[in-house]
């Protein structure tokens, strides 16, 4: 097609880059996530029509490129729109996957291209770098998405001598990529993208628990760095832009989250190699609880000053967040000092709370984070953990053998009273048992959360 002059070619992926980076400005911020998801889409967009009117195809190739385009298009968009809020996680590592692929089948093509011709050896080494990434994030995404979704254990899976096999997975990788570069050889490219599927496998089965969506954020840092490495390979200076932006933004959060769970990076992938977990038990207590029934805890909501909920993944899970903000609403309508607690990794993914309270319209300044919110909880008459379990658990604090050992949580304990919204005596994602439900000052009211909050709201009315 080429009908694009050269600058303007330019210019327009000069657009793109624009947009991609103003939307992870706006990524950054409830308020402007939609935004940011616009401008993004938009960014896209622009790349993708500015390829196709600035590329010289042949008609075969461009119909195998308009029919992925229109093959990609049919999955995405149904897939997108039916996805629940509780399995964003799942189809957030998917993208992961499909990225790292991607970048790891084109790097695989640059090679068999590079054939009879000669090959720098930067050029070589990048497009190596991108097929054994992008293979890593590949599989390692699917099986996050797994671990997620529940079609594999989410506790940890060591094999025999899975320390020495990584190892001995990521010699071999290095290997493989030395004599890729070295020769420029499509060949060596497949051993080398099958070696990044062993590495991916070994370096995510380990891990379990809480630590899953941690790896996903990780994993989205290795496939923007595939493509970045593919778009050096191809003098594609929009995919350079592009993966390098993800590569970075995903290195932050992760940083971000590890943080946030107080824990290190190097001890949520290695740590189950050195003995360690990052999964405790799935056994129910039989332990004796403090059993509240709805107008119990509407009485105690309705004479409180200060309350606090606490949401969590069991929120999402029973869809409660419109009967959630009802609450809120109703309390604050009777001069009730409501506001929602929201721990950074509340859920399964950064900013996961945020979004589902933001679909009940909730106002962000009744969106208190974690250290704001524990400052003033020995003065919160009443919290309300709604779906939330290893955020609040004191464990945290106090059990150094536990897995969420050093995570800051939000410190219901030090309200006046806790009231736990909880379907059974399951422990949270990480697998532990909360000592919280077993203080004098808690109470648990047992069902699914929508139905109990309806229940709390109707006899609130009464009250």
């Amino acid at each position: 097609m080429n009908v694009l002059p050269s600058p303007v070619t330019e210019l327009a992926y000069l657009a793109a880059a624009v947009c991609f980076i103003l939307a992870l400005k706006g990524l950054s911020s409830p308020r402007s996530a939609r935004r940011g998801n616009l401008l993004g889409a938009a960014g896209a967009a622009v790349a993708v029509v500015t390829v196709l009117l600035s590329t010289d195809f042949e008609g075969a190739n461009l119909a195998v490129v308009l029919g992925s385009v229109g093959v990609g298009s049919a999955v995405a968009v149904p897939a997108a729109r039916r996805v629940k809020m509780t399995e964003m996680p799942q189809l957030v590592a998917i993208f992961n996957g499909v990225g790292g692929g991607a970048a790891a089948i084109v790097g695989i093509m640059e090679l068999a291209e590079f054939a009879g011709h000669d090959v720098k050896l930067v050029v070589a080494g990048t497009t190596a770098f991108a097929v054994f990434v992008g293979a890593t994030s590949l599989l390692g995404s699917l099986l996050t998405f797994g671990k997620l979704q529940g079609t594999i254990t989410s506790r940890p899976i060591v094999l025999p001598g899975a320390g020495v096999l990584l190892v001995a997975a990521l010699g071999a990788g290095l290997g493989a990529a030395v004599a890729v570069t070295l020769t420029a050889d499509v060949w060596f490219g497949v051993v080398l993208a099958l070696l990044g599927l062993a590495f991916g496998a070994l370096l995510v089965l380990p891990v379990g628990g809480a630590d899953v969506p941690i790896v996903i954020s990780l994993l989205n840092a290795f496939t923007g760095l595939a493509v970045a490495a593919s778009g050096w390979a191809m003098g594609s200076t929009l995919l350079l832009v592009a993966g390098t932006l993800v590569g970075a933004s995903g290195t932050i959060l992760t940083l971000a989250m590890a943080t946030a769970m107080g824990r290190s990076v190097n001890g949520i992938l290695f740590g189950a190699l050195k003995g360690g977990s990052t999964a405790g038990s799935t056994q129910v207590s039989d332990r004796p609880v403090r059993r509240a029934q709805a107008e119990d805890v509407a009485i105690t909501l309705a004479y409180a000053s200060r309350v606090v909920v606490v949401p969590g993944y069991g929120l999402a899970v029973a869809q409660a967040q419109h009967v959630v903000a009802e609450l809120v609403t109703a309390l604050r309508a009777r001069g009730v000092d409501a506001v929602y607690g929201i721990h950074p990794v509340a859920g399964r993914m950064p900013g996961h709370m945020n979004v589902l309270l933001a679909e009940a319209n909730v106002p962000y300044e009744q969106l208190i984070e974690a250290d704001d919110i524990n400052a003033a909880m020995p003065s919160t008459d009443v919290v309300v953990v709604v779906g939330a379990n290893d955020v609040v658990n004191p464990a945290a604090r106090t059990d150094t053998s536990a897995p969420i050992y050093g995570m800051p949580i939000i410190n219901a304990d030090q309200a006046g009273q806790t009231i736990f919204l909880k379907r059974s005596m399951r422990p949270g994602f990480a697998g532990i048992e909360n000592e919280l439900l077993f203080a004098d000052r808690t109470q648990v009211l047992f069902g699914d959360a929508k139905e109990s909050l309806t229940n709390i709201v109707s006899a609130l009315k009464d009250v």
